[in-house]
């Protein structure tokens, strides 16, 4: 009788990786959270003290590599040791996602030929709407939806202000809708193109094109 190979799913291979990273001798316990496709954006440590949570991170770091070949940005592991008598917990690493901005909510208005568009964004406690106003031609929509997120993000973020956007779109990928932006970061005397994608969910668009916005930006603002 023929057997059948099953690929591992990305939750499985999740909680395999959580053991690995268990079998570390500092560590005593590990969270993975994983985004829609399964890719890893925040991993929790509880250690104990006799490493400094930076080599913590660097063991964590090569574990994910060597034995799963996933690279981990040091950025997004979090570490909480024991402090020197045993007694609380110390957070030495947290989570950059805490300093991320998330998408509020989006919505439009149009008024004749014009169309303006909110995006509302949070990060941490602090909140701002977006806007942005200019043609209702379906072309300049996800551009619009675009540059009222970048708007937003001024309002959050000071090193927001090198940001703009080069272009907005959705794009069939396989059988899924995908939003795709390219954001330059004008840093003189240089400029640098990323970009950033997001699946459409329940054909929200909008939202799409605000998450693959915040996708290309988030990690590196909070780098600068």
């Amino acid at each position: 009788m023929d057997e059948t190979l099953e690929t591992p799913s990305p939750d499985d291979e999740t909680l395999e990786l959580e053991r690995e990273l268990c079998r570390l001798p500092e560590v005593s316990a590990a969270r993975v959270v994983t985004d829609d496709i399964g890719r890893a954006t925040e991993v929790h440590i509880l250690a104990t003290g006799t490493k400094h949570a930076k080599q913590v991170v660097r063991d964590v770091q090569s574990v994910a590599m060597a034995s799963f070949g996933i690279e981990l940005d040091r950025r997004i592991v979090s570490v909480v040791q024991l402090n020197g008598d045993g007694e609380g917990l110390i957070e030495l690493n947290p989570p950059i996602e805490l300093h991320r901005a998330v998408l509020v909510n989006v919505s439009s208005e149009i008024t004749g030929l014009r169309c303006l568009v909110r995006v509302s964004l949070a990060r941490g406690d602090d909140e701002a709407v977006g806007f942005a106003e200019g043609s209702v031609a379906s072309s300049a929509r996800h551009r619009l939806i675009a540059i009222a997120t970048i708007d937003g993000l001024r309002q959050l973020q000071q090193a927001a202000e090198c940001l703009d956007i080069d272009s907005a779109q959705i794009e069939r990928v396989g059988i899924h809708d995908v939003a795709i932006v390219t954001v330059v970061f004008v840093m003189p005397p240089a400029e640098q193109l990323i970009s950033g994608s997001a699946i459409v969910r329940d054909h929200q668009d909008a939202e799409a094109i605000v998450r693959a916005v915040l996708d290309a930006t988030n990690r590196r603002l909070t780098s600068l």
